[in-house]
């Protein structure tokens, strides 16, 4: 069959991010299916996505459906009308059957399934459409298949993939022009699934509570190959990279081993990773921490059910800073508990982090299949019925949207490190401007004062 997989998000703020997932859905049917990779950061319209369809007259149209909205209570956005124009696009130069999928899909099936007026979707991780395809070509009952629901269907979060993930990246896929000429940043993965239960993440309902490793030499073989391609920088997209730490160092030592020599960066938790780790890391190329640090409170990071503590965090930070890596701190301000003495004590000890940038988010984006979602249908902030697909964000009673928000711009006032949100348009601006002169990454450590 001929698959057409089309990438739908043309988010750039702060920076673009390389569809991952579709590599590794085009890696499971690359052996029994023609497939081609449309995305829409390279194909630019609607009437060029029109002319794609056509030229390559697929039998089966996936979408992957990543992210619901922006999860940014100072800059919202929201992109389901996007993903629903992508469909009717589809439908109008193609009878091609078409399939949603995604991260984002996995939170909504039901509900983003009708909304788009798709034939199927793919709950979990992608690799699945194998085994829908294989179904559709044999005449049987595809939604039989965990993890795979079609309209009027019912079916819940499948088992994690147990298959062997194989990822299909080729320096010749044109979708890769794109982010070699906006920064020059692709992703890496080296692991799957989160073993953390942070009240907020919808991580452990999408790839499972159980790690999944990459074998650090695969991984190390993908790095290169992104190098090969033109990449100045990889990122990696574990939910935490180094919620392993064994695997995280054997990784970076593989990387080193096989010769990567671009930069990269990852999403660490403050777990008081040793300085030597850091060092290490360091010396096989990472330049960037960024750590999902949440709060300096120690009643809120309990609450938030983190397994680390302020001194953790604080001590995490002056090792990455001894080993020379530009950090940046991510801040979840509002939570269950959060008061005005512990957004202080936050905001306080948030001074103390020297050479760092920090990002508060204010307000926390509510996921069905969360504790943060069972706490606020408890507190009766929401309904068990609420339709959570338009964003709803969990603000402690004790504080207003705007008040909290206000509170924090104040205090960063004059501290160019201390970003609202992601930075919102001004920011990718910026961004843009830098990749245009030759710089790649992330650039936030530009920053950095």
């Amino acid at each position: 069959m001929r698959v057409l997989l089309i990438s739908p998000n043309t988010l750039v703020e702060p920076y673009p991010v390389y569809p991952l997932g579709l590599d590794y859905v085009a890696g499971a049917l690359a052996r029994d299916h023609e497939t081609r990779i449309a995305d829409m950061n390279e194909v630019g319209d609607w009437d060029s996505l029109g002319d794609v369809i056509r030229g390559f007259a697929p039998d089966v149209i996936g979408i992957s459906v990543r992210n619901i909205d922006n999860t940014d209570t100072t800059n919202p956005k929201g992109f389901i009308e996007e993903y629903r124009r992508v469909v009717q696009v589809a439908r109008r130069h193609s009878d091609a059957i078409v399939v949603c999928g995604g991260s984002g899909f996995t939170l909504f099936p039901d509900r983003i399934l009708h909304t788009m007026d798709a034939d199927y979707g793919i709950i979990g991780e992608g690799e699945r459409l194998a085994l829908l395809l294989h179904a559709i070509e044999r005449g049987e009952d595809a939604a039989t298949i965990p993890g795979v629901i079609r309209r009027g269907g019912g079916q819940r979060i499948p088992p994690p993939w147990q298959g062997e993930p194989v990822r299909d990246f080729d320096k010749g896929h044109s979708h890769l022009r794109f982010y070699l000429k906006h920064g020059g940043m692709l992703s890496l993965q080296t692991k799957r699934g989160c073993r953390l239960r942070c009240i907020y993440c919808s991580y452990p309902h999408i790839e499972g509570g159980a790690l999944r490793f990459v074998p650090p030499a695969e991984a190390a073989k993908t790095a290169l190959a992104l190098q090969e391609a033109g990449a100045k920088y990889f990122f990696v997209t574990d939910s935490v990279f180094n919620s392993d730490l064994p695997h995280s160092m054997a990784v970076a030592r593989a990387f080193k081993k096989a010769g990567v020599s671009i930069p990269w960066g990852a999403f660490f938790a403050p777990t008081r990773t040793p300085a030597e780790a850091f060092r290490m890391m360091a010396d096989a190329g990472l330049t960037h921490v960024e750590f999902g640090t949440e709060s300096l409170s120690n009643s809120m990071l309990a609450s938030y059910r983190k397994p680390f503590s302020r001194d953790d965090v604080l001590c995490s930070h002056e090792a990455a800073v001894k080993a020379g890596l530009h950090i940046a701190h991510y801040f979840l301000l509002g939570g269950p508990g959060e008061t005005p003495e512990t957004l202080d004590e936050t905001l306080s000890y948030a001074e103390g982090l020297e050479k760092a940038v920090l990002f508060f988010f204010c307000g926390i984006r509510i996921y069905p299949h969360t504790e943060l979602y069972r706490i606020s249908v408890r507190e009766g902030r929401i309904s068990g019925s609420r339709d959570l697909l338009d964003p709803v964000f969990y603000m402690a009673g004790t504080w207003d949207g705007d008040e909290l928000t206000d509170r924090v711009r104040n205090q960063a006032k004059g501290r160019p490190n201390w970003i609202l949100g992601s930075g919102g348009e001004q920011t990718a601006r910026v961004l843009s401007r830098m990749y245009e002169r030759g710089h790649s990454g992330p650039l936030w450590e530009y920053l950095i004062r």
